[in-house]
Formats: structure tokens, C-alpha cells, sequence
């Protein structure tokens, strides 16, 4: 299984907001920490902040969890970024995990890095710009866009999203090094439009907490850019692979034998989230994945040593 895998490229590494297990999650310590790991992807979430400045944040608001202001205190509310200029974000410290949150007890082997903040996009492009893996590629990029339909807090929209992207991404010069992912497929379909050929991930879940695949009354997911399920068999790496995605990227738990050899066989790449215990990520090695994304990089690079598993 694991050569099958291989056959449509090497194994991909991806440190989850540059793996939050061990660092404070998308911020340059992070990045720096999973790329002395070894990893061959670094993924990381995108907001926008009011003066269009793309920035590395997981949540819409910032979390009371991990930010203190300036006076070193815990924030006590959760103002939109969105609703934030640049230089108002650059106040926030994001380096250490309240211990008292319910969050921070999650965490509670991140080792903090005070003084981290929010960073721009263009900086994590910087940090690895002429880092490469352990096989001796260049180190690529997963970015998220965090916009989902009928959001409650408010955020750039899916076309200004995939805009700012795609301009951000061509001036990079990575265009070639990047790939789009989202749980939102508008933004993957406007970026395709804007960049034909754009290498894009689409996200998906099927939990009691979220399903992307519920279908509203029109018969199609609010997820899914207006594409229906029932339209291509219920098939979800088929309707993946009409949105002009390379990578179906599923909850773990969603992945079968059988769907990663459909997907396969529609030449989709297969790579699976937020994987963290190491029996787990063998199971699915043996499932044939192409790649992982978890917030134990360390964790999988064993697992993937034990396995005789190379990455590039």
C-alpha cells in the first residue's frame, strides 16, 4: 500500500499550524520548529485583517486562550481580525497557551515562545523560501483560507479571499510551491479561475461536530460552491476531483480503503487530517494515504523512519 502511495509522488509531511503540539501554533517559531523536524510541507491557516493585510491565524477572532495584549494579560474578549489593521494586531502576543483554558490544558506540551505574534503571510514565504525537506525538495506550502458560509464573525469574502491569495502567492514567486486548501470550495473554484492550475486541497468532514457534506435545500452542501453530491454518485473523491482539486484532504477518521483507492484512481492525491497518535498514522500509511497532516511532526517522522518511508 505505502508503494502505491509513492507512485504518485513522495510522502507529504505536513506540520499543522506548524505543528501546535510542540510551538505555539502558526507563528515563525512554530515554522522554524517543524522545519529543524524535517518536514516537507508547512500548513497554516489565513486570515485578513482590515487593511488587507493576509495574516497566519487559525481563528476568524483572536483566541482568549493563546493572545495577552500589551499589558501581558489574557484578553477577556474575542475581537474579529477582520476589524483589526495590522499594525493594531502587531500589539498581540500569541507565544504562550493560558494554563488555565481548557484549550492550554490541550496543549500543554507547547513549549511557549513569548513575544510571538500574529505574522503576515509574506514572512512564513521568507522563512522557508530556501529551506528544503529531508529528501532535498523545496519546502512547500499548504495555506487555508478561513471562510466559511453564512460565517458568524466577518471575514473577507470567498472572491477576495482568492484574490488576495492568488496576487500574494504570483509577487512570492511560489506559485509553483503552494497549494490552496479549503473547506469552503468557492474559494478553491475562484482561485482556479484567477490562476488556472493552482495546485488546491479540498477539505472535508463528516462528524457529529461538522459535516461538510449535508446537503441544503437546493440538494448541494453550502461547502460545496453549489456541486451536489447526488450529482456524481455520492462519490465525495469524485465531486472533489470536478471542483479541479489535486488533493482530497478528509477528517482521518473518514478514510476507508476503499475511497483512497477511488481517489487514486481518479488522480487525486489522498492526504488525511489532524493525525497525532502514532498508531493511527500507521494505519493509515497502510491505507495507502500519500501524505499526512498532524501537529506532531517528531511523532510521524519515527513513525515514518519505522516504516522505511521516505519524504521528499
Amino acid at each position: 500500500m505505502v508503494c502505491l502511495a509513492g507512485d504518485a509522488g513522495a510522502f507529504d509531511l505536513q506540520a499543522h499550524r506548524g505543528g501546535r503540539g510542540l510551538a505555539p501554533e502558526n507563528t515563525l517559531p512554530a515554522f522554524e520548529n517543524a522545519l529543524a523536524i524535517g518536514v516537507t510541507t508547512l500548513e497554516a491557516d489565513l486570515a485578513m485583517t482590515r487593511d488587507g493585510v493576509l495574516v497566519l491565524s487559525h481563528d476568524p477572532r483572536l483566541n482568549p486562550a493563546l493572545t495577552r495584549g500589551a499589558d501581558g494579560r489574557w484578553l477577556t474578549t474575542s475581537p474579529a481580525i477582520f476589524s483589526l489593521s495590522m499594525d493594531e494586531l502587531e500589539a498581540f502576543d500569541v507565544g504562550r497557551l493560558d494554563p488555565e483554558s481548557a484549550y492550554g490544558r490541550q496543549w500543554a506540551g507547547q513549549k511557549a515562545s513569548d513575544g510571538a505574534r500574529i505574522p503576515p503571510r509574506a514572512a512564513l514565504f521568507e522563512l522557508a523560501r530556501d529551506r528544503r525537506s529531508p529528501g532535498g525538495a523545496p519546502i512547500r506550502f499548504n495555506i487555508e483560507t478561513k471562510v466559511a458560509p453564512r460565517a458568524e464573525v466577518p471575514t473577507a469574502d470567498a472572491v477576495t479571499f482568492a484574490q488576495a491569495v492568488v496576487t500574494a502567492v504570483r509577487r512570492a514567486g511560489m506559485t509553483d510551491r503552494v497549494t490552496v486548501q479549503s473547506f469552503d470550495w468557492s474559494t478553491l473554484l475562484e482561485v482556479h479561475r484567477l490562476a488556472p492550475g493552482t495546485a488546491t486541497a479540498c477539505l472535508t468532514i463528516e462528524s457529529a461536530n461538522m459535516n461538510t457534506l449535508s446537503p441544503g435545500t437546493d440538494g448541494a452542501s453550502p461547502w460545496h460552491a453549489g456541486l451536489k453530491l447526488a450529482d456524481f454518485g455520492n462519490s465525495l473523491p469524485r465531486l472533489a476531483r470536478a471542483s479541479g482539486c489535486s488533493t482530497w484532504s478528509p477528517f482521518w477518521r473518514n478514510v476507508t480503503e476503499p475511497v483512497v483507492a477511488e481517489a487514486h484512481g481518479l488522480g487525486l492525491r489522498v492526504v488525511p487530517w489532524t493525525l497525532n497518535e502514532p498508531a493511527d498514522m500507521e494505519r493509515m500509511i497502510d491505507l495507502g494515504v500519500d501524505g499526512l497532516i498532524t501537529d506532531y511532526p517528531d511523532r510521524a517522522r519515527r513513525v515514518l523512519a519505522a516504516r522505511g518511508v521516505s519524504i521528499d
